[in-house]
């Protein structure tokens, strides 16, 4: 999530203030209108919007098609699903996920008629770096610039794009850095751009113990820790941010075999420390990530969610409501879902993606 805009909504709160009504404010959200009969320029051909069928999470446990595609800094693996001359969809993920989040999702945006796209971010899965020497840097800016290059790679000029934790911040960063190659994205959890300098404010206790996992990778003990428990400690932070979430063993280790990447670990460390200033990044993002410490409103059509049992720390919608000043909704969805969205309530989440491009 984005830490400069939560910290401004938490220097309202008292430090003194019992676990449960930090937990409840920070997970408070504002539900905006009911899914609806909407005009479809996803279609592109003005029909009504796509109603998505009902699934069972859990109903799909692999893709049909995946692939490699040299882009940028990169050789990306994906998976890809629909009609090549649909309208482009990019799904991305956060971590400790991977594309397997979105193994619902996909077949119903392929079946509604989009070209959907499910890349690996760089340290995940079959993602790897083309060259030893570049840095292994997961800066929000260079983590957009994948995406960007991978849809020049794959030409695609422009495409709605939707994710969430490191992939919702990925979205927010194209949207504002790119706003022409972004047809319209959702972001679960809403406007999560930082920046190392506004991360600086303390915080209280409560949302600070819930962000532990960021201070114990500032060490050299937490590095070691989490490579040595890597497994352990993702399924852990699973089942912190999703605690209703009652997903099973084959569930969890089709990702956790995307932790395997050799650049895994170093990728997370550098994201986490970067985000604190404890790491640099690169100078040659110096001009991208000034734009971005500003905190640029998004002006491409938007939709952020919110699954009324996160786990995580996140901010309430009411925080970032004004970052968003193109067509917007905001949507709470209820019956357990925690922090992996798409994973959780795909259904939802694809719901999301065709109405969000209906507004453009």
């Amino acid at each position: 999530m984005s830490e400069d805009v939560l910290s401004r909504e938490l220097q309202t709160e008292t430090i003194d203030q019992p676990r449960r009504r930090f937990v409840e404010a920070a997970a408070m959200t504002i539900a905006a209108a009911q899914l609806g009969v909407i005009a479809s320029a996803a279609a592109q051909t003005g029909k009504s919007a796509s109603k998505i069928p009902a699934i069972k999470p859990g109903t799909n446990t692999s893709f049909k098609s995946l692939k490699q595609i040299n882009a940028g800094l990169l050789n990306v693996g994906y998976a890809e699903a629909g009609p090549a001359d649909g309208p482009a969809v990019i799904l991305l993920h956060g971590w400790p996920y991977d594309i397997y989040s979105f193994v619902d999702a996909t077949p119903l945006l392929a079946a509604a008629g989009y070209h959907v796209i499910v890349p690996y971010l760089r340290g995940y899965g079959t993602t790897s770096f083309l060259s030893s020497a570049t840095m292994r840097n997961a800066q929000q800016s260079a983590v957009g610039l994948d995406i960007i290059a991978l849809m020049d790679a794959l030409k695609i000029q422009k495409a709605t794009v939707a994710g969430f934790d490191w992939g919702a911040r990925t979205a927010d960063v194209m949207a504002v850095l790119w706003p022409e190659r972004c047809k319209a994205i959702v972001s679960v959890s809403g406007y999560l751009i930082s920046s190392p300098a506004g991360n600086q404010v303390p915080w209280p206790p409560e949302p600070a113990f819930l962000f532990w996992y960021q201070y114990y990778f500032a060490t050299p003990v937490g590095k070691a820790g989490y490579e040595k428990y890597l497994d352990q400690f993702n399924k852990f932070i699973w089942h912190q941010a999703s605690p209703k979430w009652n997903f099973d063993d084959a569930t969890y280790n089709r990702t956790a075999a995307s932790f395997k990447n050799p650049d895994h670990v170093d990728i997370v460390m550098h994201d986490y420390r970067w985000r604190l200033g404890l790491a640099d990044g690169e100078r040659k993002y110096d001009d991208l990530e000034k734009r971005l410490a500003a905190l640029p409103v998004v002006t491409v059509p938007a939709i952020t969610m919110e699954g009324d049992s996160n786990g995580a720390i996140h901010a309430p919608s009411t925080a970032y409501r004004n970052k968003f000043s193109g067509k917007y909704d905001h949507r709470l969805i209820t019956g357990g879902v925690g922090h992996n969205l798409p994973q959780e309530a795909p259904q939802a989440f694809a719901q999301a993606v065709v109405d969000v491009d209906s507004f453009s």
